[in-house]
C-alpha cells in the first residue's frame, strides 16, 4: 500500500539523499587523499605535490563525512516520521474497513497478533531509510568508481567485475531463500507464541491431565525452531558480507597491480593510489548490503500480510454519510445467518425490522445472537438488505449502524472522548449520562475531562458508558448486544425502557434474555 508523499517529506527526503551523497563522497575521498598525501611525500618529499594535498585535507573530509552522516540520520527519521502520520491512518483505516478482517472477527483486538501487525507497519514505514536511500547511494558511487577504473586501469575491470557478479548471484540466493527463512521464522514464532500463552492460561488443568510439560515443550520448540530459521537467514547474511567486503580490498589492489604493470612510477601512480584507497572506502560502504536486503525482505513479507488484511478494502460501492439515507424499513426474506469466519449458522430467517417497534433476539448462548446483530450491521458477510425501494449493501449499512456490543472498551482518554459524540454539547452528554445512571460517578471521577481508563469502572458501569454511546447516537439503525449484561434485573428494566422510548423514531434490534421487552417488540428465536 502506498501513499502519496507530502511536500515537506519530500524536501525531507531529498535533504537526507543529499547528506548521504556528501557522506559517503567525503568517506571515499578521505581514503584517497589521505593515500594521496602519504604517497606524494613519499614519492616527492616535499614537492608541490605533497603540499598540494596536506594534512589539512584529510582532516575536512574527515570532518564533513561525520556531519553529513549526522545530518542525514537527523533528516532521514524526520522524513521517515513525517510519513508515517498518513502512512499509518490510512493502512489502518483500510485494515479496519477490509472484508478479510470482518471475517476474522476483529483479530487485531489480539494482543500478539497486533503487536505483529505494528512491526510490520514499522518494517514498511523505515524500509525507504534502511534500504532505498542507502542503496541509491551505493549505486551512484558504484557507477563513478567503475568509470574512473575504466578511465586509469581499464584491466582492472575484470576482476572488479566478476566480483560485483559473484556478489549479485550471492545476494539473489540470499533473497530467495532468505524471504522463505523469514516467513518461516514468523509463522512458527506465533505459533509457538500462541501455543504458549494458552498453555499458561490453562496451567492447572493441563497439570493435572500432566500434560503442562509436553505442551510446553512443544511450545518452546517451535519458538526454537524459529530462532533456528533466523539463524540459517543470518548465515546466508554472512556469506554474502564476506564476499562484499573482498570488493573493496580487491578491486584496489586490481587498479594499483594494473597501474604497475602499465609502468607507471612515482608521481604517475598518485591518482591510481587515489582510485585505490577510494575503492576500499566504498568497500566498508558494502558490508551494510546484507542489512539492506533483509531490510526489503522484511518489507516484503510485511507488505503481504498487511496486503491480506488491505485486500479489496477500498472496493465496492461508496459508503454513503449517515444522514443521506434513512431507512424506515429493513427486510429480508432468507437471510442466511453466519458466524464471524463466514460459515453457515443454523436455518435461514425471515427479517422484518421496523422503526417504532424493537426487535428482540431470543436464543440460548451460543445460538449466534451476536453474530445477527453484526450481519445486520454489515459487519460479517456481504447480505443485501431492502430498505423501501432500495437495496442497502453492507458496506452502506456500517455507515448506517450503530453497533453496541456488550463486551464495551473504555479508552485510555477523556469522558467525553468515551461517549463518541464528537461535537455534543455537554447537556446532551450529561442528559444520556443521566438516562443510564452514571451521572453521579462521572461527577465523582472529575467531570467530562476527566481522564479515564478501563480499570476505574466496575463491568456494569462500563456497560452503561457504553448504554449512554447508543443513547447519543444519530444513526438510524441502532443495534444492542445485551444491553443489560452486568446489571441487575431493576436497574436493567429502567435504563433500557429509557434508551427505547429515546430511540423510538429508529430501526432498533436488541439481543437479550433477562430483561422484559415492550409489549410492541417483536421477537426473533434463535436456534443454534
Amino acid at each position: 500500500m502506498r501513499t502519496a508523499l507530502q511536500p515537506s517529506s519530500r524536501n525531507s527526503w531529498r535533504l537526507a539523499a543529499a547528506f548521504a551523497f556528501a557522506a559517503l563522497f567525503c568517506a571515499i575521498l578521505l581514503g584517497g587523499v589521505s593515500a594521496w598525501l602519504l604517497g606524494s611525500v613519499a614519492i616527492a618529499g616535499l614537492s608541490a605535490a605533497a603540499l598540494t594535498f596536506n594534512f589539512h585535507m584529510p582532516a575536512l573530509f574527515a570532518i564533513g563525512r561525520t556531519a553529513a552522516r549526522y545530518g542525514e540520520r537527523l533528516t532521514g527519521h524526520k522524513a521517515a516520521l513525517a510519513d508515517q502520520v498518513g502512512h499509518r491512518v490510512e493502512l489502518f483505516a483500510a485494515m479496519a474497513a477490509a472484508p478479510a478482517v470482518r471475517r476474522a472477527g476483529w483479530q487485531l483486538g489480539d494482543d500478539a497478533r497486533l503487536a505483529d501487525y505494528l512491526d510490520d507497519v514499522e518494517d514498511l514505514d523505515y524500509a525507504r531509510l534502511r534500504a532505498g536511500l542507502p542503496a541509491l547511494t551505493l549505486v551512484c558511487a558504484l557507477a563513478i568508481l567503475i568509470a574512473g577504473s575504466a578511465i586509469l586501469a581499464p584491466l582492472s575491470l575484470l576482476p572488479i567485475i566478476l566480483l560485483l557478479l559473484a556478489t549479485l548471484f550471492a545476494g539473489n540466493r540470499v533473497a530467495k531463500a532468505g524471504a522463505m527463512a523469514w516467513e518461516r521464522a514468523r509463522s512458527l514464532r506465533r505459533g509457538g507464541a500462541s501455543r504458549l500463552g494458552a498453555t499458561m492460561a490453562s496451567a492447572v488443568p493441563l497439570k493435572a491431565e500432566h500434560a503442562w510439560s509436553r505442551e510446553c515443550a512443544e511450545a518452546l520448540a517451535a519458538l526454537s525452531r524459529a530462532d533456528g530459521a533466523l539463524l540459517e537467514l543470518r548465515r546466508l547474511q554472512a556469506g554474502l558480507d564476506m564476499i562484499g567486503a573482498a570488493l573493496g580490498p580487491v578491486a584496489g589492489i586490481s587498479v594499483m597491480a594494473v597501474a604497475w604493470h602499465a609502468g607507471r612510477q612515482g608521481t604517475e601512480l598518485l591518482l591510481p593510489m587515489l582510485l585505490a584507497f577510494s575503492w576500499l572506502a566504498f568497500g566498508e560502504a558494502v558490508n551494510g548490503a546484507s542489512r539492506m536486503l533483509v531490510a526489503v525482505l522484511r518489507r516484503n513479507a510485511a507488505g503481504a500480510e498487511i496486503g491480506q488484511w488491505t485486500r479489496d478494502a477500498s472496493a465496492g460501492r461508496p459508503e454513503p454519510a449517515p444522514g443521506e439515507v434513512e431507512p424506515r424499513l429493513l427486510r429480508h426474506g432468507a437471510l442466511q445467518r453466519r458466524a464471524p469466519d463466514g460459515r453457515a449458522i443454523g436455518r435461514p430467517i425471515s427479517l422484518l425490522l421496523g422503526g417504532g417497534h424493537p426487535t428482540v433476539l431470543v436464543g440460548a448462548s451460543g445460538s449466534g445472537k451476536t453474530s445477527l446483530l453484526k450481519q445486520i450491521a454489515g459487519w460479517i458477510g456481504e447480505d443485501a438488505l431492502a430498505a423501501g425501494d432500495r437495496i442497502l449493501s453492507a458496506g452502506e449499512r456500517r455507515a448506517l449502524s450503530s453497533l453496541v456490543l456488550h463486551d464495551a472498551v473504555i479508552l485510555e482518554d477523556t469522558v467525553r472522548a468515551n461517549l463518541f459524540a464528537g461535537d455534543a454539547p455537554d447537556a446532551a452528554l450529561w442528559r444520556a449520562l443521566e438516562a443510564v445512571e452514571m451521572d453521579g460517578r462521572i461527577c465523582e471521577a472529575g467531570g467530562l475531562d476527566a481522564w479515564v481508563r478501563q480499570d476505574r469502572f466496575s463491568l456494569g458501569e462500563v456497560q452503561r458508558i457504553n448504554l449512554a454511546r447508543a443513547w447519543l447516537s444519530s444513526r438510524p439503525l441502532v443495534l444492542l448486544d445485551e444491553p443489560t449484561e452486568h446489571l441487575d434485573d431493576a436497574q436493567g428494566e429502567r435504563i433500557l425502557e429509557r434508551l427505547l422510548a429515546h430511540l423510538r423514531d429508529r430501526i432498533v434490534v436488541v439481543s437479550t434474555h433477562r430483561a422484559a421487552m415492550p409489549g410492541d417488540a417483536r421477537t426473533i428465536e434463535l436456534q443454534p
